[in-house]
């Protein structure tokens, strides 16, 4: 499931493309034809990010929520916008797209963005808006947000730090890449309960996620490794993954830590795959 730089990323490339602008809202796919014809020809004027969810604002109490969830994905292009494949190709050229997938297209003259198998994809109103974020905790990419609300949470509780990081309404955005490497960066063991953090170490793992999920909006992918333990410095070959990036322990399992050796193990945990290292994060460590 994409974690919250990409959430905030694509508002941005929304942005770049529509803001401003009055847009062409279609359903291809028909699912969401009611809600594109409500917002059809009308002008994006806001785009925003909360964790794992996005909004496109067309005006007074009309916007369109969207959550990829494990399988949603957005397309970007320049205009003209591809043609169902019903329809005939250009004579000697490649067939287009086929549009049966797509939830929702926005264009204009100048581009096209296809979203395809979102988990959500609603149009809401400014109250049903204001309750998605009322139930989501403090976002490390919102200007607004901090680690306070999230820390009266965590230091009351007796779960496991590594589960409480992906209760989005404890923190919105951390998904399991984030996870498990800012625990790392901070020598925590993921198994510690929330209340045994101090303040000192969950402020520090509060402004390492806002460093790192910047880092991500910036380079559209999740780099964590610190300079000295990049590929170049170490004389290592770089990591081969479908995730991309440079990681410490995500999906390393069985294979050597970076820093100390010890073989990366992995267990199951509030229902997703946790990688750590025991050398690194046992009692007393710190990578």
């Amino acid at each position: 499931m994409p974690e919250g730089h990409t959430i905030h990323r694509l508002a941005a490339d929304y942005a770049e493309r529509f803001l401003g602008q009055q847009v062409r809202a279609t359903s291809p796919q028909g699912k969401f034809s009611d809600g594109a014809a409500l917002v059809d020809r009308q002008v994006l004027d806001t785009t925003e990010a909360h964790g794992k969810h996005l909004f496109l604002g067309f005006g007074p109490d009309r916007w369109i929520h969207i959550h990829l969830g494990l399988f949603g994905k957005v397309g970007f292009g320049t205009a003209p916008s591809p043609k169902d494949l019903r329809q005939a190709p250009v004579q000697g050229g490649p067939p287009s797209p086929p549009t049966d997938t797509v939830r929702l297209r926005l264009a204009n003259p100048d581009a096209y963005a296809d979203l395809r198998g979102p988990t959500t994809c609603a149009l809401i109103t400014d109250a049903e808006k204001q309750a998605i974020h009322d139930r989501l905790g403090p976002d490390p990419l919102r200007p607004d947000d901090d680690g306070g609300r999230a820390w009266l949470r965590i230091s009351r509780s007796r779960t496991t730090i590594a589960a409480l990081l992906l209760d989005q309404k404890i923190i919105a955005g951390v998904g399991n890449v984030y996870r498990a490497e800012v625990l790392f960066r901070h020598g925590i063991d993921p198994y510690r309960a929330g209340r045994d953090l101090t303040r000192a170490q969950w402020d520090a793992i509060w402004s390492d996620l806002v460093a790192l999920l910047r880092e991500g909006v910036r380079h559209n992918r999740i780099d964590t490794v610190r300079p000295e333990h990049t590929p170049e410095a170490m004389g290592r070959p770089p990591r081969v993954d479908d995730h991309g990036g440079e990681v410490y322990v995500y999906r390393r399992d069985r294979q050597g830590c970076h820093i100390c050796g010890t073989e990366i193990r992995t267990a199951g945990l509030a229902a997703r795959n946790l990688f750590w290292c025991p050398g690194c994060q046992g009692p007393g460590g710190a990578a």
